[in-house]
């Protein structure tokens, strides 16, 4: 009996102890024929991704590009989505931004980064990448807000970004 509670206590403390969903991660990048300071001219603008990203309607931010600042995007066809700005350096051309959980994306403790860089042979590579959890971290995840749906969500946000990017400064 005692072997059966001793059993029993190990079992239970192992369930106690399961680990929810895995941290996941997107990573998307473009070549561009535009200048690294023309692209950055274009992107580090924390109020005006809309600019250029064909998902967003709309942007407002209370305090533009300044560390701290809280940007809520409108989402065309509905949603949104509220971000903070926790880095940005003109010298690295990067900016790092969270967003909250709860938004219109299929994920949670959302962290990302968009970085330009210089392109071997003249241009600029973009790079946009984000760690991330799915939304619904139960066990057993609802449709569209499973590991799946989290990372192909983020994967398309970045490639229509990019690829709307490229459309507007390689011209």
């Amino acid at each position: 009996m005692r072997l059966f509670a001793a059993l029993l206590a190990v079992v239970a403390s192992t369930t106690v102890f399961a680990h929810g969903p895995s941290r996941l991660k997107a990573n998307e990048s473009i070549t561009l024929k535009a200048s690294p300071d023309a692209v950055w001219a274009k992107v580090k603008d924390f109020t005006q991704l809309q600019s250029w990203h064909p998902a967003v309607e709309s942007s407002t931010a209370t305090a533009g590009s300044e560390v701290g600042s809280v940007r809520t995007l409108k989402i065309k066809g509905g949603g949104e989505v509220i971000e903070k700005l926790e880095a940005i350096s003109d010298a690295d051309r990067s900016f790092t931004y969270t967003a909250q959980d709860g938004s219109a994306l299929p994920v949670s403790k959302y962290k990302s980064t968009l970085t330009v860089k210089p392109a071997d042979g003249g241009g600029s590579v973009v790079e946009w990448k984000g760690v991330f959890f799915r939304a619904d971290a139960s066990e057993h995840p609802a449709a569209g807000k499973d590991d799946e749906a989290a990372t192909g969500t983020m994967k398309a946000v970045y490639t229509d970004g990019l690829k709307n990017l490229k459309a507007l400064l390689d011209k």
